[in-house]
């Protein structure tokens, strides 16, 4: 057998590998971002000596194959494919460190406390509905990943139990993900669909939201009844503690929690606007919010010698970096499949376009499977495999009118299915980070859940189809 036949195989063993690895990582006892980051390396190193050797051939994201043959043009254009995934992987860094940093400079400043004190609840059941709706909502304005930060950060004022907070951490990550799935701005693949012209603002709320509304509700019902939910939360001091409570607050916790989770929410405001990545709108927000935090004073006695333990240079010393490389490790690995160039699948028009191996992969699936299930299917692999290329390569495959049933499928599928696993979305992957969420708890204790939610929303597809 020919090197050019054994390494692609040997790309999606090593990736395969690296997944396992990244699952077991609290049986091994070895952090998840090792894994994610030697993968990532080790599967563009084998690509490059690969391309060098003559043995493989690489495609760019325009669908332009090189071979290194080519001579310097070849050798130029494997530099930018790989700047080129560097380029849209550092926009979700970016961005997540963007808002990261906001939530952490907004904690500084005790701006939760504010919305701790305004929870009077301390039933489990009725906190789990509260955060359960503020995830499903506030996703769909700022995006499932940063109401996800957002939320697990007010968390940790209100639950000091591990192992009662990851319950609700996880209800949040599928809470947000089925808010994100109806909103244009929800979610990276829905922003995808509707700058493509795939989908319209008014088609994918109208049609989206009930399946979403389902997928939430269902396992929310469900969890709700769960002994980990019974009983009371001691979130407020007793009689005349809650005076004490009231005096941890700062002079600028009011401001702090308005204009940082007010500059979150313009962010999408900002991307309609001004037609700029997300990242630019966050990066101004972040600005913006360490602005104010270098101007208001958050103690009646306040000097320089205390102004750093509320500055962002704080802030960004508490930010969960090893999150950040999991992410880089996770989606240069992903980024590497995208690059080999697999075989020729039909296109539009019915000519034959070159596919990279996961866009093989879409179409292979299509040969077996019928549409409906075939888009079940991707919701399903987005939980194993980055949910972007998935749905790009849908993008290139189908030619469906704008605002066909099928386009908004897949917009919920893709945006839902990645709850069925921890690694299964943006918003999985920073709770795991944030509250480290084992692997196996979630899949033995919530992955089921999520796929009953995400099932229970195509079959609400199936009855407005029907009824329409």
């Amino acid at each position: 057998m020919e090197w050019s036949v054994i390494i692609p195989w040997i790309l999606v063993a090593i990736f395969v590998i690296g997944y396992i690895l990244i699952a077991t990582e609290h049986n091994l006892e070895i952090d998840k971002t090792v894994p994610a980051l030697v993968m990532a390396a080790v599967l563009w190193t084998i690509l490059s000596m690969a391309f060098k050797a003559g043995w493989i051939q690489v495609i760019d994201a325009e669908g332009v194959i090189y071979k290194y043959a080519d001579g310097e043009t070849a050798t130029e254009a494997f530099k930018n494919i790989l700047m080129h995934h560097l380029a849209k992987i550092s926009e979700i860094l970016i961005f997540l460190l963007g808002a990261m940093t906001i939530v952490e400079l907004i904690d500084l400043h005790r701006g939760f406390e504010i919305i701790k004190l305004k929870i009077k609840t301390d039933s489990r059941r009725k906190l789990l509905w509260i955060i359960g709706f503020l995830a499903f909502f506030l996703s769909a304005v700022i995006d499932n990943l940063t109401a996800t930060i957002v939320l697990v950060t007010l968390l940790r004022k209100l639950i000091h139990d591990h192992k009662s907070r990851i319950w609700y951490a996880s209800m949040i990550v599928i809470a947000a993900n089925a808010g994100g799935a109806w909103s244009p701005i929800g979610d990276v693949t829905t922003t995808m669909l509707w700058i493509a012209h795939k989908i319209s603002v008014g088609g994918l709320i109208e049609h989206v939201i009930a399946p979403s509304l389902l997928n939430f509700f269902v396992p929310m019902i469900i969890v709700s009844r769960f002994k980990v939910f019974n009983g009371k939360l001691n979130i407020h001091p007793q009689n005349g503690e809650k005076k004490i409570e009231r005096l941890e607050l700062l002079l600028s916790s009011k401001t702090m929690l308005i204009v940082g989770l007010g500059s979150i929410v313009m962010v999408p405001v900002f991307k309609v606007i001004t037609h700029l990545p997300p990242y630019m709108g966050m990066m101004l927000a972040l600005g913006i919010v360490w602005l104010v935090s270098e101007i208001v004073h958050p103690e009646e006695q306040f000097d320089k010698e205390r102004k750093h333990l509320y500055s962002a240079h704080t802030a960004l010393s508490r930010i969960e970096m090893a999150s950040i490389l999991f992410f880089l490790g996770i989606l240069l690995a992903v980024a590497a499949l995208e690059t080999i160039y697999w075989g020729e699948i039909p296109g539009e028009g019915g000519g034959m376009i070159h596919a990279n191996a996961l866009q093989y992969l879409a179409y292979k699936l299509s040969l077996v499977f019928n549409e409906e299930v075939l888009i079940i299917l991707l919701g399903i692999l987005s939980a194993i495999i980055d949910n972007v290329p998935l749905v790009a390569a849908t993008m290139s495959m189908f030619d469906w009118p704008m605002d066909h049933i099928y386009w908004h499928q897949i917009a919920y599928s893709a945006g839902t299915g990645g709850s069925i696993l921890i690694i299964g979305s943006a918003a999985g992957v920073a709770a795991m980070g944030m509250e480290k969420i084992e692997f196996f708890w979630y899949l033995r204790n919530i992955s089921w859940l999520a796929f009953l939610g995400f099932i229970t929303g195509f079959i609400t597809f199936a009855i407005e189809y029907w009824l329409l």
